[in-house]
């Protein structure tokens, strides 16, 4: 056969389906099957195409580029291009989910002042509005497994970001307290689908999961500290609920971003979009894996260090407001407080990520927390507004890596058939500590005032060395 004719064969089954294709493959040359996987009519390819293996040496597929015809070469540098602009497209979609998640955790702090002189209410009852939150975290926590293996990734992504919508929809008029918190509660649910999903996509990754888990939850830093900055400005408004008309904005964006990126499909599906195989399963059934998930002693000790984290993490970049105004003098603008404390959030997650890498992620933990815990001592014990706010900004620089690094951690010691529903439990339990904990900071403020918060952080950062040191640093066999 000439080269003409095997040129044309080529590029027309690169044209066509696979039954259409079939008489063709059995004639003429084709790229090595290692190199490709067919996904319905679409060719998706397997390796990074254009990089060097860790000898320094050309990988198959660079060989089989540079050997090929013409026509072939050029197939495979359009797949690798579509591959890598559908891969960022999935990316960037999970960055702004998360920016959402960071815009609504960094609202809430600047707005309570003025949601207590609104409708009346004390520290305690005020905190009704993390209580409900929490309901909607542990409600997603519960049903994630089970609606991300019914339903599938795509769908209960978009389900979870139209739950937010309604959310700020209901609060965005100022209703009457008890729909305010049914409005957080509502939004809660969604946010923690959303959260759990986004961190095991990413947690999936085969290349780049440790780099990309980092910058996601920078992203998530960038969404708390905007929001302090223009939530603040709206505290002061007759209309201060019209903030939630700017989240139900971003909101809405992102219900359709969700939808047309990933189109409902399920996680495998949407991988293979972007070259990557299944992720290995394993031969029991469904009732099974669950059983598998919560008999992990490692999942449990994760959720709860989680949990204890977010609650910090929250409590830190949301009370911190009301203990500025009442223990340090603070003005009107002690709402940017907050955003200095999620700014150094932002900054930790991508500016420490050489020192995570230089002396190992699971140690550096334990140097991060301590640190923390003597910033947090300045805040409590020196009475001082100026260096307070530095404190707490240096404080959140030192935790913003600790939530990534947690989530790569989980990658490592978990079974991959096990991962993404046990980082969706991880996530979503978590994130139910956004939640308690700054609703126990307001009931303990209740009696013995806000100063009781830095006490109250200062315990649970401890705990936090502890739990961290029961967890384990290597895999388990699960049997």
């Amino acid at each position: 056969m000439s080269s003409t004719q095997t040129e044309v064969q080529t590029t027309a089954e690169a044209k066509l389906g696979p039954s259409s294709s079939a008489s063709i493959r059995a004639r003429s040359p084709q790229p090595p099957e290692s190199f490709l996987v067919d996904q319905g009519s679409e060719p998706i390819q397997l390796a990074e195409l254009g990089h060097r293996n860790s000898h320094g040496s050309k990988s198959q597929v660079d060989v089989a580029k540079n050997s090929a015809t013409p026509s072939v070469a050029s197939f495979f540098e359009q797949t690798s291009k579509s591959t890598r602009w559908k891969a960022n497209l999935q990316f960037f979609t999970l960055c702004w989910t998360l920016f959402l998640a960071g815009w609504n955790d960094g609202t809430t702090g600047p707005l309570l002042p003025r949601i207590q002189s609104v409708y009346h209410v004390g520290y305690a009852v005020v905190s009704l509005i993390f209580v409900f939150n929490c309901i909607g975290f542990v409600s997603a926590a519960a049903a994630n497994v089970y609606l991300t293996d019914r339903f599938g990734f795509g769908k209960v992504m978009v389900l979870g970001s139209m739950a937010q919508v309604i959310g700020y929809a209901i609060a965005s008029p100022a209703p009457p307290f008890p729909v305010l918190v049914l409005a957080y509660a509502i939004n809660g649910f969604g946010l923690a689908l959303q959260d759990a999903g986004a961190n095991g996509y990413v947690a999936s990754y085969k290349h780049g999961a440790v780099t990309k888990m980092g910058v996601l939850h920078a992203v998530y830093g960038v969404g708390a500290l905007t929001a302090p900055l223009v939530a603040t400005q709206f505290s002061h408004m007759p209309r201060w609920s019209f903030h939630f008309l700017t989240s139900l904005g971003i909101a809405l964006s992102n219900v359709i971003l969700l939808t047309a990126v990933f189109r409902l499909k399920t996680q495998d599906e949407c991988l293979a979009q972007i070259g990557q195989l299944p992720q290995e399963t394993s031969s029991t059934n469904e009732d099974n894996k669950y059983r598998q998930i919560f008999r992990m002693k490692e999942v449990h000790l994760l959720a709860v260090f989680i949990l204890i984290y977010v609650g910090v993490e929250v409590t830190l970049g949301g009370w911190i407001v009301t203990y500025v105004i009442k223990e340090r003098g603070g003005g009107t603008s002690s709402g940017y407080v907050s955003s200095g404390f999620f700014g150094g959030l932002t900054l930790g997650r991508v500016a420490l990520l050489w020192v995570n890498k230089k002396i190992g992620e699971r140690r550096v933990i334990f140097i991060y927390v301590v640190l923390a815990i003597a910033l947090e001592l300045v805040v409590w014990l020196v009475p001082s507004l100026i260096g307070g706010a530095v404190a707490v900004s240096f404080v959140g620089l030192l935790l913003g890596p600790i939530y990534p690094i947690v989530m790569n951690h989980s990658a490592r010691i978990l079974p991959p058939w096990l991962l993404t529903g046990s980082i969706g439990w991880i996530a979503g339990f978590g994130q139910a500590g956004s939640a308690f904990l700054p609703f126990l900071t307001g009931a303990i403020a209740s009696s013995k005032g806000i100063g009781s918060l830095q006490p109250l952080v200062v315990s649970m950062m401890g705990f936090m060395l502890f739990l961290w040191f029961m967890v384990p640093n290597s895999a388990r066999r699960v049997d």
